[in-house]
């Protein structure tokens, strides 16, 4: 069995005269970077893998992202299209029926799955098998349900070596993958992941709803008691967006009494 540790950053469009997020409903994270290390059965490293995308949605780094990633334009106005790097890590991933897919919650993989069918590219032999290793952390630290663990308080708590800067891909692939061979047990096992499209004509699209900036930025003054800067107002509308997209959803086990 191998493991295939991956991370991914992604891009976002920005309107310059708008001063605000926009997003392609089709593909609202637009993949920049793809970060791998593949593990034996024994957890060895035995490969890494790590590219740029030249982003074909949002040309422009978000000023968020490039804030938080240090990505620039510079960085990927070169780099391969997605189709190529795609396919390059497909390779790398390989066809075996034993390889499984590593991440650090579950956004990773349905932002793969989203550009992937965005272009329209084949995914019928990429691996399904994944584990979580977010989850299983948040369990081996015995987090409270429905909190997950970050990957750079778990490094942190696992006094792992952090000479490695954080969102970067392959960066934040090595430090889950040092995770995940830290906390390994038998009893953690892949799970199948399944990725549904929604179709298009199922969308009802009679009415369009339209945040109220506003209200939401009033709200935050109300709770901060003072006035925000443009800044603020920034990663606000960023951090809402992000959030209606589900992607950072963690699954929680809720027990009845019988």
């Amino acid at each position: 069995m191998e493991y295939v540790v991956f991370d991914l950053e992604f891009n976002q469009g920005f309107d310059k005269t708008l001063n605000k997020t926009v997003s392609n409903e089709k593909c609202p994270f637009e993949i920049i970077q793809i970060g791998a290390i593949k593990l034996d059965s024994h957890f060895n490293i035995i490969g890494t893998f790590n590219s740029y995308v030249k982003p074909q949605i949002y040309k422009s780094i978000h000023p968020f992202v490039g804030k938080m990633t240090g990505i620039k334009s510079e960085d990927v106005i070169d780099a391969p299209p997605f189709h190529q790097v795609y396919k390059e890590f497909k390779k790398f991933v390989s066809t075996k029926k034993n390889t499984v897919l590593c991440v650090w919650g579950t956004g990773d993989l349905k932002e793969l799955f989203r550009n992937i069918t965005y272009y329209d590219l084949p995914y019928k032999t990429l691996s399904k098998s994944y584990i979580n290793v977010q989850h299983y952390a948040s369990m081996y630290f015995n987090n409270p349900a429905g909190k997950s663990i970050g990957l750079q308080n778990a490094i942190q708590i696992l006094n792992l070596n952090q000479d490695k800067s954080y969102h970067n891909a392959l960066n934040d692939a090595y430090y889950t993958a040092q995770v995940f061979i830290r906390i390994y047990n038998p009893s953690i096992v892949p799970d199948v992941y399944t990725y549904t499209t929604v179709k298009s004509n199922s969308i009802k699209r009679n009415t369009k709803k339209q945040i109220n900036y506003d209200k939401l930025f009033a709200e935050f003054s109300k709770i901060l008691q003072r006035n925000l800067t443009k800044e603020e107002k920034k990663i606000i509308d960023l951090a809402y967006k992000m959030g209606k997209t589900n992607q950072f959803l963690i699954e929680s086990t809720i027990y009845k009494k019988r």
